[in-house]
């Protein structure tokens, strides 16, 4: 939520308050973001929701100007549709006590509620956090009350949210950040606990409540809890020998004094693997038999690891460094364990027990698809939970998946995919399980993958057990406990039922906008006024190699964060108040790996691309040579029905027709960042270092997506209209160019099996590409497409169509129309 506030004595607040909100609505990035309009002054607010696209927050309104006016601001509110700030102050003042904050917010929501019909999920009751530990005895509770406020309000006025100013709270010790941060979050550990839904926190005075020191926290607690008398006293004594910022608990070695086991969940908590061996050695001297380290010390550490990542306390990226301490530690004792089993050992890596009896999860990236990085994540997590990971890697056929299944006595299978293709074997997979009459619970995961499709495709084809769409990591280890759990498994399975169900109702009576007839829609071609194109320096392809350190600064940060599941926009996800910490670890170590990626060559990076003369056949774009034809690709139009005036796109309608005597040009590229990746990652995972494994991954993808916008720069440089472009990298990144580049199995041409087209016209193999049987990339960090150059090229989205346009494509083509329906199977507006 973006709050934006304009109460300044020397601002005309209405008028700046309007010019920055018809401001920040221009920018598609800010105005997707709630907001939250915020001021003291009621003419500001109304400024504001006269301004403000879709639904905004207001903060806030009280009673303390009575309550008619209090009704007459929340009308006004209501009728904008925005939702709205309650503070806790009446005509008596600011609520104080426990008892004051329930009085006036069960008064105010049966006002809001009652009388104007407000949905109760919009209104946010702010309940006033206040200082505590001041030396005055009044303000002793003031957190208490807080806290039990939340609680009796979310009981007693259901559907609202509770949030407050956290930072109020430990203002008596503002300049010592040791101390508030601990203040901080233990008191948002307990209060969230209590029903706490928003908080404004300082992200840098937050730390994991399970590690703020024993001693501190029980201070701080003291306080919190009015506990004992002397507790402001006592945490006045402890904060003079802590002044100054906050200690970095990186290279604070006080851990380091504990007692063994302590030290190795501490190792574990933090990611931390230096001292791995020392203290496993030290611990396996202590206990005697390597087995009873792992089910000991380590398991304990992991046990922590799981309850804070399922908590919300630490994030992905911390999870898979606490899965490289266990895997170190578990390493380090294995020569021991097969010199007291004769060789055959016990557990396994990642996880403490006897193989035997921990549960069993097969996971596989189905035929034909490349792509693993979500896969080995939700792998990593599930090891670090005392599950036995079989991985298959990618490529897997369906019979090894299944009969690997049956073979280990797998108690779960995980199919992954990326592609869309995927989907469709996905499909024939469950299709397999149920003719071998198979009864073990199948997951679905992936990009492409959804729980619509889950529910409509691919769970009707196996109905004798679940079929549950898991849609990331976060979600993998309750989805796995929930079914494997006999208590829990019943109930798990007939909520997901249910679900499916009313999905595949919903799905069947959507209403879609109805398709026109393949002929109509092609006649509705938008239609370009053409002059003299675009001429490229030259035609044919070229292949090189691609200097990294030229390319580095074309990455989106963006999407390597999201491969981790923390999801923001790069650079302000380093300050999220909620993840900022652990997005600016694995940004520091990112960083560090890749510069050893450049300065040592550790990757390569290669291209081949191109240009041709180029004209549109119809709807096909045909590529010439001279006068001789090279190759020609045949592309999809849209076919639902349009507003009047609305064209039916084509990417061949940004080429010139052919009758329109113009000689166009089109380009095309495939692009890799993925050369020497499986070296690495396997070097890594000999090392049992899962987390460099999978950024090696996540790097490589984001080095080709880089390669690939500072090769269309030069493309467009080639072609004369970018020489003089004078674009950053960060306009490259918001697209501030002409042109596009389109890639095969994407909206605007959703066959994926063009791509064969596409890697023989430039011979792909030269930059050392290939493609698998289901046409996904390999490496897998690759990118391949088409160079578009007229100023109107856009992107879009083909959408649904229907057979009449399914078979003119299948003709086209050169292909069986069952082909076609197979490749095309999510754009079908029918049944096959």
């Amino acid at each position: 939520i973006l709050d934006i506030n304009m109460d300044e004595g020397m601002l005309d607040s209405e008028t700046a308050m309007t010019t920055f909100l018809n401001v920040v609505a221009t920018e598609p990035e800010i105005a997707r973001l709630p907001f939250m309009i915020d001021s003291s002054k009621w003419s500001v607010l109304e400024a504001g929701l006269q301004c403000v696209q879709g639904k905004a927050i207001v903060n806030s309104i009280s009673l303390k100007d009575g309550q008619d006016e209090f009704l007459r601001r929340a009308a006004t509110i209501r009728r904008y549709g925005a939702a709205l700030v309650v503070m806790a102050f009446d005509e008596r003042g600011q609520a104080d006590t426990a008892g004051r904050k329930i009085e006036i917010c069960e008064r105010a929501y049966r006002l809001l509620v009652d009388r104007l019909a407000c949905d109760p999920r919009d209104i946010v009751f702010d309940l006033n956090v206040l200082a505590i530990a001041t030396g005055l005895d009044e303000h002793a509770f003031y957190a208490m009350d807080f806290i039990d406020a939340a609680r009796v309000l979310k009981a007693t006025c259901p559907g609202v949210k509770v949030c407050g100013g956290v930072s109020n709270l430990s203002f008596a010790f503002r300049g010592n950040a040791r101390v508030r941060e601990a203040m901080h979050s233990a008191f948002l550990y307990h209060a969230v606990r209590a029903g706490l839904d928003m908080a404004i926190v300082n992200a840098g005075q937050l730390t994991v409540y399970e590690t703020i020191p024993k001693d501190l926290l029980a201070l701080v607690e003291d306080v919190i809890f009015n506990r004992r008398p002397d507790a402001t006293d006592r945490l006045v004594q402890f904060a003079r020998t802590v002044t100054g910022p906050a200690s970095s608990r990186s290279a604070d070695l006080a851990w380091r004094d504990a007692n063994v086991h302590q030290r190795l969940e501490h190792a574990l908590v933090h990611g931390i693997v230096d001292y791995i061996d020392d203290d496993v050695g030290e611990a396996l001297r202590d206990l005697r038999r390597p087995l009873e380290v792992i089910e000991g010390p380590l398991m304990n550490g992991m046990r922590t690891v799981g309850e804070l990542f399922g908590s919300g306390q630490m994030f992905l990226p911390q999870v898979v460094k606490s899965a490289r301490v266990m895997k170190k530690a578990v390493a380090y004792l294995l020569p021991y364990m097969e010199e007291e089993t004769g060789g055959k050992g016990e557990g396994g890596q990642g996880a403490g027990g006897r193989g035997r009896q921990r549960p069993k999860i097969v996971l596989a990236t189905v035929k034909g698809d490349v792509h693993d990085i979500g896969k080995n994540i939700v792998g990593v997590v599930l090891g670090c939970n005392n599950y036995e990971v079989i991985d298959l890697g990618v490529m897997v056929p369906a019979d090894r998946i299944l009969q690997t299944a049956v073979d280990e006595q797998a108690d779960l299978i995980g199919l992954s995919g990326l592609i869309t293709p995927s989907l469709d074997e996905m499909v024939f997979v469950a299709r397999e399980m149920t003719r071998r009459g198979m009864t073990t619970p199948l997951l679905i995961g992936g990009a492409t993958t959804s729980r619509q499709h889950t529910a409509v495709k691919i769970a009707p084809e196996f109905t004798d057990r679940p079929v549950v769409h898991v849609v990331d990591a976060s979600r993998a280890v309750d989805v796995v406990s929930r079914l494997l759990d006999p208590s829990r498994r019943d109930e798990f399975s007939a909520a997901n039922r249910q679900d499916q169900d009313r999905s595949r109702e919903q799905h069947a009576a959507l209403k879609r906008r109805p398709l026109v007839a393949w002929p109509d829609a092609s006649k509705n071609r938008l239609r370009l006024e053409w002059t003299v194109p675009a001429t490229p320096s030259f035609t044919g392809t070229r292949v090189m190699d691609v200097d990294l350190r030229e390319v580095t600064p074309y990455i989106d940060w963006t999407f390597f964060f999201t491969a981790w599941e923390l999801r923001g926009r790069f650079p302000a996800i380093l300050d999220h108040p909620q993840y900022g910490p652990a997005a600016r670890d694995l940004y520091d170590n990112a960083r560090v790996l890749l510069d050893r990626i450049v300065s040592e060559s550790l990757l390569r990076a290669k291209a081949v691309y191109g240009f041709w003369r180029a004209n549109a056949d119809g709807d096909d774009i045909v590529l010439y040579d001279s006068d001789r034809k090279v190759e020609r690709f045949p592309m999809l139009r849209q076919q639902e029905q349009m507003p009047a005036g609305t064209p039916h796109l084509s990417l061949a309608d940004f080429v010139a027709p052919r009758e329109s005597g113009i000689a166009d040009s089109v380009g095309a590229f495939a692009a890799t960042a993925g050369i020497g990746v499986d070296a690495l990652v396997s070097a890594y995972e000999r090392d049992h270092d899962d987390y460099h494994a999978i950024m090696i991954k996540a790097l490589a993808d984001r080095l080709a997506e880089a390669s690939t916008e500072w090769l269309h720069a030069r493309a467009r440089a080639e072609w004369g209209f970018g020489l003089s472009e004078g674009l950053s990298p960060a306009d490259v990144l918001a697209e501030r160019f002409r042109g596009i580049r389109p890639a095969f199995g994407y909206p605007a041409c959703p066959d994926h099996s063009e791509k064969q087209r596409l890697f023989h016209l430039l011979r792909a193999e030269r930059a050392g590409l290939s493609l698998t049987e289901s046409f996904a990339m390999a490496p897998a960090a690759s990118v391949s497409g088409l160079y578009f150059a007229h100023p109107s090229a856009r992107y879009f989205s083909v959408g649904r169509i229907g057979r009449d346009q399914v078979e003119d494509y299948a003709g086209r083509k050169g292909a069986s129309v069952a082909d076609v329906e197979r490749w095309l199977r999510p754009n079908l507006a029918y049944e096959p």
